[in-house]
């Protein structure tokens, strides 16, 4: 009897955990939206129609399209009226008041521009030695120059076609014929191009005073892979690597500034006082809570998201204007103590699933509520998220790379897009002034912002 009791005890509290799995998706754990079933999908949003027609609604303020500033105008025209709408009378070419601007904008047909270095070899008259002419310097020795290796470039490396696709478009768009191997080589030669514009990325995200990591899978020929992303404000660097463990993780992050992340191990190097724990990392996990089997834990787990709420909503009262920071400060410190009361509960139910969890949390104490206090912090890892999605689509559409040169072209023009858009910079411009200045030697665009 004793036996069975036993058996049975471990058989329910495997049942248990296989329902909690089963019950898992993006509102509860780390899963993201994507792997949420068609019923999970449904229960993401539980208000009704609101009843208001799609689109802008009134009071919202338009957004219109911005007018093309005069010295960028190729040519303009202005049209007067010659007769009156109301009597018909001839009208003189005298302005009332300012004009209507309307702007119309146009792209050129595009025809290649091809150009042919016809290299003789000559025959000395002295020693009767065969000498062929070289190509100047700048000319690259492929088919392609600056402006359409940039072109590619942004094909396969921002909007991530595949390289086929990007063939397609490339003859369709600009009526240029070229193969997949001339996309490769390409992608090859703008990998090492990029290098000192990847590096300029790593040092800004090293020294900035709030700098946002996040990692996912990544794979070279299936062969799993670690793809880190640490961003700040100015600048997001990506890092494909071996693997995801804290060694390796601390070469790439330096030691200045405000680290925020989720609770991984990974990062228990970082001091507490500088870390910032995603508090929505944490209202997922209290979500997790709230769906438990076990009546405290579920009590404990809506408290704990109740009171995550009323934090993030104060919180975005001080980003909004309408809270100060002194008031935030002063609710955080008196929310703190009653928080970690409740984890310390959670601690004392010695559940499976919920203690080890609030004994983390408790662990982490210090790292919950940074953001109140540090300026340019914020109280979620979302930035370092979003940042990851468009490198995580690209993952699902490509499987990863096929070797070491596919890694470093998808970090380095990952890296300098995501940077150059912080900083409100062209992208084709600085892809192509980077190539052109490698071929021909000269000084080539730097990542750097030239104002802070």
């Amino acid at each position: 009897m004793a036996q069975q009791a036993a058996i049975i005890a471990k058989l329910e509290a495997r049942i248990a955990e296989l329902e909690a799995k089963f019950g898992q998706n993006s509102s509860n754990s780390g899963k993201p939206p994507s792997s949420d079933s068609p019923a999970a999908r449904a229960g993401r949003n539980k208000k009704g129609p609101s009843g208001r027609k799609p689109g802008g609604q009134p009071g919202h303020k338009g957004h219109q399209r911005a007018l093309v500033p005069p010295e960028k105008v190729t040519r303009s025209h202005d049209r007067f009226p010659k007769r009156c709408a109301c009597c018909q009378h001839e009208l003189p070419q005298v302005s009332h008041g300012d004009p209507i601007r309307h702007q119309t904008v146009e792209v050129p047909k595009i025809e290649p521009d091809v150009t042919e270095n016809r290299l003789h070899a000559v025959e000395c008259p002295g020693c009767g030695k065969v000498t062929r002419a070289q190509l100047p310097k700048g000319v690259p020795l492929g088919m392609c120059g600056p402006n359409l290796m940039a072109f590619i470039t942004l094909l396969v490396g921002v909007y991530h076609m595949s390289r086929r696709d990007a063939v397609s478009c490339v003859g369709d768009v600009l009526g240029v014929k070229i193969s997949l191997g001339a996309v490769s080589k390409v992608e090859g030669r703008v990998a090492v191009m990029l290098a000192p514009a990847h590096e300029e990325a790593a040092a800004l995200v090293k020294r900035a005073h709030a700098k946002y990591a996040d990692a996912t899978g990544w794979f070279r020929k299936a062969a799993a892979r670690t793809l880190w992303v640490i961003a700040s404000k100015l600048a997001t660097v990506f890092h494909i690597v071996a693997d995801g463990k804290r060694e390796e993780f601390q070469k790439l992050v330096g030691t200045l500034g405000v680290l925020i992340t989720d609770r991984g191990s990974q990062f228990g190097f970082w001091a507490m006082e500088r870390r910032q724990i995603c508090w929505a990392h944490l209202i997922r996990k209290y979500v997790a809570f709230s769906e438990h089997a076990d009546p405290r834990a579920a009590q404990l787990g809506e408290t704990l998201v109740f009171l995550t709420q009323a934090l993030l909503s104060h919180w975005h009262d001080v980003r909004d204007g309408t809270m100060s920071r002194g008031e935030f400060q002063n609710f955080v410190a008196n929310l703190r103590p009653i928080f970690e009361g409740h984890l310390a509960r959670g601690v004392a139910f010695r559940l499976d699933g919920v203690s080890g969890s609030c004994a983390h949390m408790v662990k982490h104490a210090e790292a919950l509520w940074t953001f109140a206090h540090a300026p340019g912090v914020q109280p979620t890892n979302n930035h370092g998220e979003q940042e990851l999605r468009g490198f995580v689509m690209w993952r699902k559409r490509s499987f990863g790379s096929q070797s070491e040169r596919g890694d470093q072209f998808a970090e380095r023009v990952m890296s300098v897009v995501h940077t150059l858009r912080k900083q409100d910079r062209h992208v084709l411009s600085f892809l192509r002034d980077t190539i052109a200045g490698s071929l021909r030697g000269t000084s080539i665009p730097s990542l750097m912002p030239t104002t802070p």
